[in-house]
């Protein structure tokens, strides 16, 4: 593999590691239907604002979501709607996944 080759999947994968974790995930859900802040989203993950202001900090790190500031509160929205598109991939590998079992065990 070449070094730019090396380089693309390198990125990939940072952003496949920013995926990689429940809360991250419930918050782009989360995201998808409305922009939200800080507190709002503390509440809906059930997270202290720490842990919740991480999980956005590795989002937004790796591009998927963004800021904007609007007095003293920041709301977070989906930068890259595209993301929610791998969801509709990932559920449709478990369903499949599942039916392989399920064809197995009858």
């Amino acid at each position: 593999m070449d070094p730019k080759t090396r380089l693309r999947y390198e990125a990939r994968t940072r952003i496949l590691k920013a995926l990689a974790h429940p809360s991250r995930l419930f918050i782009l859900d989360v995201l998808s239907h409305a922009r939200r802040n800080v507190g709002e989203l503390t509440e809906l993950v059930g997270a202290d604002p720490s842990t919740v202001s991480k999980h956005l900090s590795v989002l937004k790190g790796v591009g998927l979501v963004r800021d904007e500031k609007h007095g003293a509160n920041v709301f977070y929205e989906i930068q890259t709607p595209c993301v929610l598109n791998f969801f509709t991939c990932v559920d449709e590998v478990m369903a499949s996944s599942l039916k392989k079992q399920t064809e197995i065990w009858q």
